[in-house]
């Protein structure tokens, strides 16, 4: 019997989410659309800039990884989240929110003295589109010392955040929890997180995908970038040489999956998107739902779709639980594509 059917490691971020305009971000110099790591310095120069619009700011746990194991939390798995916070208020509200979601977490997590919790602040513009501005804080010193051994050969699943690729100790971190996981027999899942990851770091991501994990997520984005292709047919044959089996995000056009033999295409429920905050993290919690409790991959994604879609016709990078229990019905229709 497994304590836990999911163990994720990723960044520990408080985020602020605040809607802003196009020209508020051309004024400001933030890249729309990626998560653009920042210093303390010039995440305090954007609140100031925008202090006129903190009056609708929306705060909440997170980090991608966290979003993920949240929200398969409140879909009915035992979770486990290794990450890091520093002895401070944010770190304080972080642990709080997610013993909340009844996601366990290592006894020794808290760095007690020195450091800050991280913080990411989400802009939001009028066509959903979220533009990331992360100062890590104590996450990015994230290392082998916050993961839990026994937790881990204790779980059915190992969920692996791509971000941690831009820490040195958080990749090795991760590369520790792959192999620790493998040689477990625990199956391991990785999310290339973001696009800037995927052009910046991808040796780094190589590195932590190692010989191959047994389910890789990204988007459109990072499956053309991860693979150096123009096409999405040509980067889903060439994914497959990191991978038992992958999802591809698409956004309103759905999913593309492989589950080792077979692809499939899965449709996307059609949502007015006024927040594309969080929509891969969910779609990522979801889908690993499906997949514990004994779904087809394309039932695991349409629940994934569904659940995406409603994330991004709502703000915030998550769902209110009893949502989740609201999702795992009405399915929607998926449609071979064909082998390989």
């Amino acid at each position: 019997m497994h304590q836990y059917d999911l163990y994720g490691i990723g960044a520990a971020l408080l985020d602020t989410e605040i809607e802003v305009s196009d020209s508020d971000l051309q004024s400001l110099g933030v890249d729309k659309g990626v998560m653009t790591l920042v210093d303390d310095q010039r995440q305090r120069q954007l609140v100031g800039s925008l202090s006129d619009h903190l009056v609708t700011a929306k705060r909440a746990c997170g980090g991608s990884g966290a979003n993920t194991v949240i929200a398969a939390s409140y879909f009915g798995l035992r979770t486990f989240y290794s990450c890091k916070v520093a002895g401070d208020d944010n770190g304080d509200y972080y642990l709080a929110d997610l013993a909340r979601a009844g996601v366990q977490y290592p006894a020794v997590l808290k760095q007690a003295d020195g450091g800050v919790t991280g913080r990411c602040l989400v802009l939001v513009t009028p066509d959903a589109e979220r533009s990331m501005n992360t100062y890590l804080g104590i996450s990015a010193a994230l290392s082998t010392s916050e993961l839990d051994g026994e937790a881990l050969s204790a779980s059915r699943w190992a969920y692996i955040e791509g971000y941690l690729v831009s820490s040195d100790s958080g990749r090795a971190a991760a590369i520790a929890l792959r192999e620790q996981a493998q040689s477990a027999g625990v199956k391991t899942a990785l999310s290339l997180s973001d696009p800037a990851m995927v052009l910046l770091f991808r040796e780094g991501l190589q590195e932590m995908i190692g010989t191959g994990v047994d389910m890789l997520f990204c988007n459109r984005d990072e499956a053309l970038g991860f693979t150096d292709s123009d096409s999405l047919e040509t980067a889903a044959v060439a994914l497959q040489s990191h991978c038992h089996s992958f999802a591809i995000t698409l956004g309103a056009e759905g999913a593309l999956l492989w589950d080792g033999q077979q692809s499939y295409r899965v449709a996307s429920p059609q949502v007015h998107a006024i927040d594309t905050n969080g929509a891969g993290d969910m779609f990522a919690g979801a889908f690993l739902y499906g997949i514990n409790r004994g779904m087809s991959y394309p039932e695991a994604g349409e629940l994934a779709c569904r659940a995406a879609a409603q994330v991004v016709s709502q703000y915030g990078p998550r769902l209110r639980s009893e949502q989740h229990g609201q999702l795992l019905g009405n399915p929607v229709a998926a449609q071979e594509t064909g082998g390989r």
